[in-house]
């Protein structure tokens, strides 16, 4: 917890922009976001949900290249699994975006499938516990959506290997 506080002060402290297309995390702030432990994705909150950039935890967490996402539409990089009936990650990280952006708070999504690609390009499922925080200049406006998990597949796994299946609990 201790981490994403230290990059949310940062952030607040330091992000300066008039028009969040082409921003850029400040050189300073760019080492301690690139070398968390922890999966981060700086998204622009404006149309398209644009990747602003993602550090390397979470590069290795989803099997994506920076230089491959940075400038692209987050559910481009990201969409539901066509294979997976129930799928409904798109729409639940999207209505978490968008309480976020609305409420000015950071929002805890519970447990969510959303099954990402591999390096084949197959999609592979995937549990996440999500928090999405807004970022705001010094005069109050929302200037960044910070994205970050916490991959729970295995714990996910476990659980639904005692209670016999997918437990639709877990994703909503």
């Amino acid at each position: 917890m201790k981490d994403r506080r230290s990059i949310l002060v940062s952030f607040r402290r330091d992000i300066h922009r008039s028009h969040v297309n082409g921003a850029r995390l400040p050189p300073e702030f760019q080492p301690e976001f690139e070398n968390s432990q922890h999966p981060y994705m700086l998204l622009d909150p404006g149309p398209g949900l644009r990747i602003v950039d993602i550090n390397d935890a979470y590069a290795r967490a989803t099997f994506i290249s920076r230089s491959d996402v940075v400038g692209k539409s987050l559910f481009e990089v990201f969409p539901d699994n066509p294979g997976d009936e129930f799928a409904d990650g798109v729409s639940n990280l999207f209505t978490s975006l968008r309480i976020v952006a609305q409420t000015g708070h950071a929002h805890a999504m519970s447990v969510q499938r959303y099954d990402i690609r591999d390096p084949g390009g197959n999609f592979i499922e995937r549990h996440w516990q999500p928090i999405n925080t807004p970022i705001h200049d010094r005069d109050g406006h929302l200037i960044f959506l910070l994205h970050h998990v916490e991959d729970v597949t295995a714990q996910v796994q476990r659980q639904s290997g005692q209670h016999g299946g997918r437990d639709p609990h877990l994703q909503s």
